[in-house]
């Protein structure tokens, strides 16, 4: 079975840690039973990675899908979070793991910008534009992996 653990830093905010509950339970809603969803905070709260990772694994997951709700590839998701799952998976050999990129640049981040300050989108990306770089001066490495580009460069080799 299929795992999504969401990870967030932690924080100590009782309701900042348990807006991530939330969005684990709305993410569970929209995906439904077939695939298991999970929270875990990186640190100053509980569930640890370390016991997202096994309560995916002792509710039945074989492949955990570890994504940082985070949104910019800072040392937290390039190097901790990555760390701190490869250490929890090592209790569990046999189940698969990977650990997702932070949001990073989206066409659906911008729309919620948009929303929440009461302006229309009057233009929204095809498949060319959401996947270019939207740096000024085009430079795709600007934003490290994050950036829309990469991602639209990830999806072209796999297929």
């Amino acid at each position: 079975m299929r795992a999504i653990l969401i990870i967030d830093h932690g924080s100590v905010k009782p309701e900042a840690n348990h807006m991530l509950t939330c969005v684990a339970n709305l993410l569970q809603h929209m995906v439904g039973d077939s695939v298991l969803v999970r929270h875990a905070h990186m640190e100053l709260a509980e569930p640890s990675i370390a016991e997202g990772f096994g309560d995916c694994v002792r509710a039945g997951a074989t492949d955990v899908f570890a994504f940082p709700y985070m949104l910019s590839p800072g040392k937290h998701t390039t190097r901790d979070i990555p760390r701190l799952v490869g250490e929890a998976a090592k209790s569990f050999p046999d189940v698969t793991y990977r650990v997702s990129d932070a949001f990073g640049v989206t066409e659906q981040l911008a729309e919620v910008i948009a929303q929440r300050a009461g302006i229309e989108v009057v233009a929204s990306c095809g498949l060319t534009d959401g996947s270019r770089c939207w740096d000024s001066a085009q430079r795709s490495d600007s934003c490290g992996v994050a950036c829309s580009a990469h991602g639209a460069e990830r999806m072209a080799r796999a297929t």
